[in-house]
């Protein structure tokens, strides 16, 4: 079986596409010469049967009967081929015998579609019913592409263009394309370019040609501009001819008059290639716009669809219409498929954006599908909550739970993504122990799987959370693997060197026990403070002027307290005050003697999870590897000095909280 190459159909196809006219003129002749020869018939068609399909060409499995009282055609099955199935034009009237009671209305057709999962249980299923409109029967080849063609490519292709009613239906297809309506016209297209069905075959050509014929008359739907967009877009690229007259005709309808389906087709369309280089960014703009009005109005399948496509497109300029549609997938939560989901997740992620109101109703759904999630779904779901610094418990307790059952058939990927968030956000979880337990057979037994920086983020992260990976330290140290972490340029990262630095320090402070190899000095840092990315978040510059201010009140002089200071050890301590022997406060400049060092830790909203008074994992780290290094910790958290009315309270807070033990003395 030879597979399409969807990019190799050129502006050539339409010199074929010409050619094909009187190729199908004479099929058409030959037809009908052959209809009123049963037995002849038969024998042809068995033959036929039996040739194999290179180019899925459908021309070998079935026969058509034409009825002279109307213009529903049938396929007809000889003794080797299949029952009696009806496919009639849509909306065509019968004007024969009325349909047979084992065809089913449309509705419930779809319906069981949608219930099968192989392209057997389909075919087995139209070949049951005897009689469905074009439509119905493009629906068909739809849905077997849906479940047949994984990653791109068709899992198995024998299967599905050998089976005898996969080649009825092109038959017919091919064979009636004039007769078609255009929206199953369309839709068998579409169906077709998702199955990889070679684009030179007669069947291709003779329907891309009559979809340009009914294009060049100019009627139409919107829906059906955008589904023959997509197919040309698959064919051709975005170059093709056909793609700027579809668009012409798309921009002259109104967008008032589009409905919520057909704006998220439009969106689908320009994500599928004519969006790219901001191309039709007027219109874009139109639509964000005009989606915000009607975002109340579009299904989940809907919400999902526009923020995908507002993620490949990039709309950064699109928040609004971000946090219109983040408001109404509130309600979806609990009805989003596994895809959906991730779709919805993914663009919250990459705009930044998180709903209060969508977090609680994830609370109250993962908890009780994290054993049946799709392993990409809960990576998701933590990816969201570590992006928006989001510690919710009764998420991170279910997939906790779910990981030590679930990860082994986990992608190295996912399983970074659903721990890493622990680390981050400083949480352990019940489960703990068993947690990082089957995180350490995982890692043992996969090690070289893993990609260098992914490795090391979640060695990090352990450390975050005093899980210290002492058995793999040697690993990590290792020339070759320091070596595997550099850029193609041959440089390393400043945060990686970063990470390197801290995870050497966590193992001598905290693991007195390991003699493993060291981190050469080359690529040790010696602060963690940089811009972009770091493992310290700078200071908030208001909370710390007014703890400034009440400093200098409290201890009588700026003179007596250091800011901003970068120690020996990489960490920049916000504030510093010296103490000597006797407890009393020395110069900041004064740099012998100094018995007691105070390292004042001004914690704004950015050190803590966003909806909790809870340390980030880094920060966290920093104040546990401080206290070791022999500094007193003062923490002065936001939400403690944003209550304090006036200065007089501003002063008496500092005293308690950096001088529990002693009288204030006043200056």
């Amino acid at each position: 079986m030879a597979f399409m190459n969807l990019r190799t159909f050129s502006f050539s196809t339409w010199c074929v596409v010409r050619a094909s006219r009187s190729q199908m003129n004479m099929r058409k002749t030959l037809f009908q010469i052959l209809k009123f020869h049963p037995m002849c018939c038969s024998s042809w068609f068995h033959s036929l049967s039996k040739m194999p399909v290179l180019h899925c060409i459908p021309t070998s499995g079935s026969l058509q009967k034409m009825r002279n009282e109307s213009h529903h055609s049938a396929i007809l099955n000889s003794s080797d081929f299949i029952d009696w199935a009806w496919v009639r034009h849509h909306r065509d009237e019968r004007k024969g015998n009325s349909i047979a009671k084992d065809c089913v209305n449309e509705q419930y057709y779809y319906e069981q579609l949608n219930s099968f999962t192989s392209s057997k249980q389909i075919f087995k299923y139209v070949c049951s019913l005897e009689e469905l409109s074009d439509i119905m029967a493009a629906a068909a080849l739809l849905r077997v592409a849906q479940v047949e063609v994984e990653e791109g490519e068709l899992k198995e292709p024998e299967r599905v263009f050998q089976d005898k009613v996969f080649k009825a239906l092109c038959f017919q297809f091919e064979l009636e394309s004039q007769k078609l309506s255009t929206a199953g016209l369309v839709g068998a297209l579409h169906a077709l370019v998702q199955l990889r069905v070679d684009p030179w075959s007669t069947l291709i050509v003779r329907l891309v040609s009559e979809s340009q014929d009914r294009l060049d008359k100019g009627k139409m739907t919107l829906r059906s501009l955008c589904i023959l967009g997509e197919s040309m877009l698959a064919l051709e690229g975005p170059g093709c001819a056909m793609l700027q007259q579809i668009m012409d005709q798309v921009q002259r309808i109104k967008l008032e008059d589009w409905t919520p389906e057909e704006v998220a087709m439009v969106y689908s369309m320009l994500q599928a290639g004519l969006g790219q280089k901001g191309q039709f960014q007027g219109l874009l703009n139109k639509m964000n716009n005009h989606t915000v009005s009607i975002a109340s109005q579009l299904s989940r399948k809907h919400i999902s669809s526009v923020l995908h496509a507002l993620v490949v497109l990039n709309q950064v300029q699109a928040i609004p219409l971000v946090i219109h549609l983040g408001k109404h997938s509130v309600r979806h939560v609990p009805h989003f498929t596994q895809e959906e989901l991730v779709k919805v997740l993914e663009g919250f992620v990459h705009f930044g954006h998180s709903d209060r109101y969508f977090t609680e109703a994830l609370e109250r759904q993962v908890p009780k599908a994290s054993f049946t999630m799709d392993p990409e779904s809960v990576s998701r779901v933590m990816q969201y909550c570590s992006r928006r610094q989001i510690l919710s418990r009764p998420i991170f307790d279910a997939i906790a739970e779910s990981f030590v059952y679930n990860s082994d058939n986990f992608s190295t990927r996912q399983i970074a993504w659903q721990i890493l968030p622990f680390g981050k956000l400083n949480y352990l979880p019940p489960n703990a122990a068993s947690l990082f337990r089957k995180l350490e057979v995982i890692l043992s037994s996969r090690f070289s799987q893993f990609q260098p920086r992914t490795l090391l983020n979640l060695l990090h992260s352990c450390t975050l959370v005093e899980r210290f990976p002492v058995n793999f330290m040697a690993k990590i140290f290792n020339p070759y693997f320091l070596q595997q972490l550099q850029s193609p340029d041959g440089s390393l990262d400043r945060f990686v060197l970063s990470q390197l630095t801290q995870l050497y320090l966590t193992v001598t402070l905290e693991c007195p026990f390991y003699e493993a190899p060291k981190l050469l000095l080359k690529y040790r840092v010696k602060s963690f403070l940089t811009h972009g990315r770091s493992l310290e978040t700078g200071v908030d510059l208001q909370l710390y002027h007014k703890v400034k201010a009440g400093l200098i009140e409290l201890l009588g002089a700026r003179m007596y307290f250091a800011s901003h200071v970068l120690t020996p050890y990489c960490y920049t301590l916000d504030a510093e005050i010296k103490l000597d022997e006797e407890g009393f406060v020395l110069p900041a400049t004064h740099h012998e003697d100094a018995h007691k060092r105070i390292a004042l830790c001004i914690d704004g909203h950015r050190r803590f999870c966003a909806n909790s008074h809870h340390l980030l994992g880094k920060e966290a780290i920093k104040q546990r590897h401080l206290k070791l290094l022999g500094y007193e910790v003062v923490q002065i958290p936001f939400y403690e000095f944003q209550i304090l009315r006036n200065n007089e309270e501003i002063v008496e807070y500092l005293h308690k909280k950096i001088f529990p033990h002693t009288f204030r003395l006043s200056w």
